[in-house]
């Protein structure tokens, strides 16, 4: 079983664009949610765990860029990639949509083409995994195309849960995750699962890695979580 495809909120007031945007999205095979203004936006961003956000400036309630400054200065989602989209062509407003925190701009009207690029570019930095990326870390590797894992040399056998969540902490190397992230990020928010049953995974993940001898990579946080190294 593959890691979950990114996870892409399109924020656009106009339902066309919002379509067109949307069912490109879900051909390059990312899954998408909508957000028709700024208040929805915020929601849906505490809501799910995002991969990107596509970004319109000129939005009802609150404005794309007001979006992209709270976001820009919240440490929870400082690293969460925006590509701002606006009708905007002057130089200026560029320019302080970037000061403003957003990762790139697009003018309207614009080519999907480069714009599906431009958010693969993005993913590459953030999803590795997600656009078929090695992952290393220390003395473990993950292929994503064949699903190989190997540690110092030696091929590691994962289920498919216990490969979604090595994916996760290999891509997040350091970062702390809660039991309800990883149930949302690798079991999907459609799916109810026990928090427990997290615990259970991540103790088949660690006998895995350790088959071999070697340090347990995945350390637990007490009162917050899992994270590797």
């Amino acid at each position: 079983m593959a890691p979950h495809a990114p996870l892409v909120l399109v924020v656009e007031d106009e339902p066309a664009q919002r379509e067109v945007l949307s069912y490109n999205l879900r051909a390059e095979g990312y899954q998408v949610v909508q957000a028709r203004d700024g208040e929805e936006a915020l929601i849906l961003v505490e809501e799910e765990t995002l991969d990107l956000i596509l970004l319109d400036w000129m939005l009802p309630r609150v404005s794309g860029i007001e979006i992209c400054r709270r976001l820009k200065a919240r440490s929870q989602t400082r690293s969460l990639p925006i590509i701002m989209l606006s009708a905007r062509s002057e130089e200026i407003d560029k320019v302080r949509g970037l000061e403003t925190g957003a990762d790139d701009y697009m003018v309207k009207p614009y080519s999907v083409g480069e714009l599906m690029a431009r958010v693969r570019t993005q993913l590459r930095r953030t999803r590795p995994a997600g656009v078929g990326q090695k992952l290393s870390n220390q003395d473990i590797s993950l292929d994503p195309e064949t699903h190989r894992v190997t540690r110092d040399g030696h091929d590691i056998r994962l289920g498919p849960i216990e490969y979604r969540l090595l994916v996760m902490f290999l891509e997040n190397p350091g970062r702390v995750f809660s039991r309800e992230q990883l149930l949302d990020r690798v079991w999907g928010r459609s799916v109810y699962v026990d928090t427990r049953t997290v615990d259970v995974h991540i103790g088949r993940l660690r006998k895995a890695l350790g088959a071999h001898g070697g340090s347990n990579p995945i350390r637990t946080v007490r009162g917050a979580g899992y994270a590797l190294g």
